[in-house]
């Protein structure tokens, strides 16, 4: 890794994100001119020295991406002044540190100490790497959160789950599908995230008291099923070959912009059209209106499956009980909630309480578009309520500034997922 003054694009907003956590710049605008290198040279105590972050200095910015630091014990330490000195409770230190009393500290021990600040950012591009240091500084804050890959990308990027609660009741939610709907990850882990706060600080999420919750339900939630797809639209570094074969892609489909109007994996393969329920009538209407070989958007694939992506969400399901799933995407601020003819008991009224409590519409799929989604074979396969979140309104990818309303108006969604399904 080698970014310079002049640079410009996502990895600088990391960079930026990271000195504005250490309290040494204010703004994050992706730019690295001026004011990010004395930012820079003040974090490193480097005056003067040349505005580089290779992987060495790198190395010192990724603490305050994923949110901790470990702590070597020293002599004459407790709790109390380990926690003073990182500016945050003595709750926060014992929750990050399950089974070390504050009365046994030793030297040499190795304390993992959370910075003053949330995981989840707001205001940054989302990306494989941004959301895996994420869930890392999630896990490592609350140790109550189970986490791990569901499988791999194409590029071999781990497509991430975390499960909060411990009850029989299992739920699904997931993000991403959609490499420019990328913003779904941020509001899904923002949830996972208040929600963990919420639990150990034995406080109510969505009017709801957590604890409640997790011994209830056990919420699994995969924040990006596209990972190589995020990194394509965001501008995150990927294979040569790959990147210059999406290229030649979307070079086919030139009404499409590339990169911002990728969906697809990084293979040309939409991965909402790649499950076995009407999947010929998926690829018989994506045909006809062009999408015919491997492309930035609605083309279903060779077959169903095929997209390692999709198939490790459909094995996912297979290895679970859910009683309910959200896959969330945008636009439209509308709840798609049946397929074909199936309608799971409580699935309408469901869809109507997710409705009311975020001022979405409650429409049935359009048949342009009614087949081979994720939505659609879980429905037909389990009976059970499935729904399509289309989150916010424009143009995608959606600026970070709907983020907040946009979580606002899903927050009831996310926490009624669980108590609706009893």
């Amino acid at each position: 890794m080698r970014i310079v003054r002049g640079d410009q694009g996502t990895l600088v907003q990391y960079i930026q994100l990271a000195l504005q956590r250490a309290g040494y710049m204010t703004a994050v605008d992706g730019v690295f001119g001026d004011e990010t290198c004395k930012a820079l040279a003040a974090f490193t105590g480097k005056e003067g020295a040349e505005c580089v972050v290779d992987d060495s200095v790198w190395e010192t910015l990724v603490p305050y991406l994923r949110g901790y630091v470990t702590y070597e014990v020293q002599a004459g330490d407790s709790f109390y002044e380990i926690a003073a000195r990182y500016h945050i409770s003595m709750q926060a230190l014992m929750l990050a540190n399950p089974g070390i009393g504050p009365l046994y500290l030793m030297p040499g021990m190795s304390l993992t100490v959370p910075l003053p600040f949330e995981v989840v950012p707001q205001d940054v591009a989302y990306s494989s790497m941004l959301t895996r240091y994420v869930i890392e500084g999630l896990a490592a804050r609350y140790s109550f959160l189970q986490t791990g890959s569901i499988g791999q990308s194409v590029l071999k990027n781990e497509l991430w789950y975390v499960r909060i609660g411990n009850g029989e009741r299992e739920l699904f939610y997931n993000a991403a599908f959609h490499a420019n709907e990328w913003i779904t990850t941020p509001l899904i882990l923002r949830f996972v995230e208040e929600y963990a706060q919420a639990y150990a600080l034995g406080k109510r999420i969505g009017g709801v008291d957590a604890k409640w919750l997790f011994a209830h339900y056990s919420l699994y939630v995969v924040p990006m099923v596209n990972p190589d797809g995020v990194d394509l639209v965001n501008g995150l570094p990927i294979d040569t070959a790959a990147y210059e074969r999406a290229r030649e892609i979307a070079a086919a489909y030139p009404a499409i912009p590339f990169p911002s109007g990728w969906k697809a994996n990084i293979e040309g393969v939409d991965l909402n059209l790649q499950f076995p329920a009407g999947w010929e009538e998926a690829q018989r209407v994506k045909y006809a209106q062009g999408y015919t070989t491997p492309a930035p958007r609605d083309y279903v694939g060779q077959a169903p499956l095929v997209a390692p992506e999709s198939a490790a969400v459909y094995n996912f399901t297979l290895e679970h009980r859910f009683l309910l799933i959200l896959a969330y995407h945008t636009q439209g601020e509308v709840i798609f909630w049946k397929y074909q003819d199936y309608e799971p008991t409580r699935s309408y009224e469901i869809a109507q309480y997710f409705g009311a409590v975020s001022g979405y519409a409650v429409e049935e799929t359009p048949a342009a578009s009614g087949n081979a989604g994720y939505k659609d074979w879980f429905i037909m396969t389990y009976d059970r309520p499935g729904y399509t979140i289309e989150a916010g309104l424009g143009e995608n990818p959606l600026p970070l500034s709907q983020l907040p309303g946009m979580y606002e108006a899903n927050l009831g969604i996310f926490v009624g997922g669980m108590i609706q399904t009893g």
